[in-house]
């Protein structure tokens, strides 16, 4: 008896065990996105989900009738190709984690994916970059409060650096590393690092934009020692001890736009990186150069931004224009 009951007790035991392990390879199998792409992938989903109850369709697995249909449906609903794509991603995605087919590879269902791509367009609409220029007027207009002073140190910084909205909250005291020629910006994770090989920026001491007075100013008003490099004020005045989201980044940016008579719609948390880029290859920076800051994979990316740099360069009417 004593011993049936150590072999329930054991089995019991094993069978909690194999569940504690499934729960945790669920979570490792997530981990492999990123942050904002979980949230884009889940809200895509979602919808998804939603759409399929209202029309009476299985979510899980999905046809590749539904699925076509699906895609139909947002592009009549008028929604863009990118969001769209987010969808088909995530519902691929969602597949692949329950070990199922995904309806994607449905040839029916790409020749629908195609064909909403050349109906709707796939043209980006992009927010506004926030050149060296604009960035000047922007912090000329913020006040000399606690939180002027924190949102002037992040718009610099993020400029200067050219980072994700994602990773200027991330950052600590610590990821701040003083030289006699500037600051490195510690990285622990980006974008396209998402199994955190980490990376390091050099910016400059530079002479116009007073990029580490603004950062110093800060953390000395702030009473930063450690931890949370940018965070969030209360109507008190006083610093939290929790970093900002991500979110928060484009209201500041929006906010100064808006001080300095800028359309505040116009720009958004990425205009600082776009804006560093942009603003680089004015200036006559190398291709390459502005990759080591920006850490773009592809040239084929920046060459955007040169394009638009360009464009009026040499260009073959501006003789008879």
């Amino acid at each position: 008896m004593n011993t049936n009951l150590a072999l329930q007790e054991s089995a019991s035991a094993t069978a909690v065990g194999i569940s504690d392990a499934l729960n945790s390879a669920a979570g490792y199998a997530l981990a492999e996105k990123s942050e904002n792409t979980r949230r884009a992938y889940r809200h895509g989903y979602e919808r998804f989900v939603v759409w399929c109850g209202i029309v009476g369709r299985q979510p899980l697995p999905a046809s590749a009738e539904t699925a076509a249909a699906y895609f139909a449906h947002c592009a009549d609903s008028g929604l863009k190709v990118s969001t769209i794509q987010i969808s088909a991603a995530a519902i691929a995605y969602a597949h692949k984690l329950a070990g199922l087919t995904s309806p994607l590879i449905n040839e029916s269902v790409k020749a629908v994916m195609r064909g909403i791509r050349r109906t709707v367009g796939v043209a980006p609409h992009g927010k506004a970059p926030a050149t060296a220029k604009l960035i000047i007027k922007m912090i000329g207009k913020l006040p000399a409060t606690l939180a002027g002073k924190r949102d002037r140190a992040l718009i610099l910084l993020g400029f200067a650096a050219a980072l994700r909205r994602s990773e200027l909250v991330a950052l600590t005291i610590a990821d701040v590393e003083r030289t006699g020629d500037g600051v490195f910006v510690h990285i622990a994770r980006g974008k396209t690092d998402q199994e955190g090989a980490g990376a390091s920026i050099a910016v400059p001491a530079g002479g116009k934009l007073g990029v580490l007075e603004a950062l110093d100013d800060w953390i000395a008003a702030a009473g930063l020692t450690e931890g949370a490099l940018f965070r969030g004020i209360d109507r008190h005045n006083h610093v939290a001890n929790y970093a900002l989201s991500d979110d928060v980044v484009a209201l500041v940016v929006k906010r100064a736009a808006k001080a300095a008579r800028l359309d505040p719609a116009a720009f958004s948390g990425h205009s600082l990186r776009s804006g560093f880029v942009t603003s680089a290859l004015a200036s006559g920076a190398d291709l390459f150069r502005i990759m080591d800051v920006t850490r773009h994979r592809e040239v084929r990316t920046l060459r955007v931004y040169d394009r638009r740099v360009k464009a009026f360069d040499n260009h073959p009417g501006r003789k008879f224009l």
